[in-house]
Order: structure tokens, then C-alpha cells, then sequence
């Protein structure tokens, strides 16, 4: 049975622990939620010759996992200003593996967050920018945390919450 949450971490570090926050927020709502960490996987940089030569065991799994759930959070650090290159990677790979670039994120609802040790909001602007434009439903409540000031439980219960309550898109 398929769970009803993917949470993805795009680093090891504190967006990982974000992460784990936000499987256990959705246990607490008596939800099934599975994490995945795109850094233990072995994703080829991605350019078109590589995509020529084929996508990977890992590359193939990961897509079929996130086909198989209807909604995820993705939690992010920024990097540069922007989105991680392990995330960025991941979503070029995840784009091309379909005969439709948009069909993995179609309608489908995805909430946001990172833990950032710069300010944070230029990689929730840029999710959100490029995840819409794949056609996600994006919720707008967001987790914007850092050292200073960390994610409440009870923010990520709320996120986790609005996440739940949505339905992918019949298309």
C-alpha cells in the first residue's frame, strides 16, 4: 500500500532531521509517511547524453515511489540563493523520465520547507516557482526555520495538516 506522504530531504544535515520532524508529525495524524533522502541515492549528474545512456536503478525506484504517493513535502536547504543541486538534479531527471515532463507533478499537492543557515526564503521562492510551473499544487503555508529560530511542532503539525487535507488533481 502506497503511503499517503513522501517527505524528501535534500541534505543530510538539518533539513534531513526537518524531514524525519515531518514523518512523525504525520504518524501523530495516524498517516503513513515515508522519507526519502536524495543524498543516499546514486542519481548521474543529468545531461542528455546521460539521459541517452539510460536512468539508473535509483533514478527508476524513485520515480515509481513518488508516482505512487499523492501528496509530498520536500525540505530543502538554500544553496547559493536557490535550490540544492542534489533537488535540482533530482526534478531535471524526474522531468524527462515520462513521455509528459509534467506529469509526475501535475495537480499533485507538495508542501515546502527548509532549514536554512542563510535566510531561507529565495529556495522556498524557488520551489515554489519551479514546482508550480511543473504544475504542483503548492500549499502556501510553508516552514522557514533556521538556527536562530527553529520550526515549532506545532508549525510542521500545520503543514502537515493542509498536506494532508488535499487531493491530487483528477486530470
Amino acid at each position: 500500500m502506497p503511503p499517503d506522504l513522501i517527505v524528501v530531504a535534500a541534505s543530510n544535515g538539518e533539513n534531513l532531521k526537518l524531514a524525519e520532524r515531518c514523518v512523525h508529525a504525520a504518524s501523530q495524524r495516524q498517516a503513513q509517511a515515508e522519507l526519502i533522502d536524495l543524498t543516499v541515492l546514486s542519481l548521474p549528474l543529468y545531461t542528455q547524453r546521460v539521459q541517452a545512456a539510460g536512468a539508473g536503478a535509483d533514478l527508476i525506484s524513485l520515480r515509481d515511489r513518488l508516482h505512487a504517493a499523492p501528496r509530498w513535502m520536500i525540505c530543502a536547504p538554500e544553496y547559493n540563493g536557490s535550490i540544492p543541486p542534489v533537488l535540482s538534479n533530482s526534478i531535471a531527471w524526474l522531468s524527462v523520465l515520462d513521455d509528459d515532463f509534467r506529469s509526475l507533478f501535475n495537480g499533485r499537492p507538495i508542501a515546502i520547507g527548509t532549514h536554512s543557515g542563510g535566510g531561507g526564503m529565495e529556495v522556498l521562492i524557488s520551489m515554489r516557482i519551479q514546482l508550480t510551473h511543473l504544475g504542483a499544487d503548492v500549499i502556501g503555508r510553508q516552514l522557514l526555520s533556521n538556527f536562530s529560530k527553529p520550526a515549532k511542532d506545532e508549525s510542521i503539525d500545520d503543514v502537515v495538516k493542509r498536506l494532508l487535507q488535499r487531493q491530487p488533481l483528477a486530470l
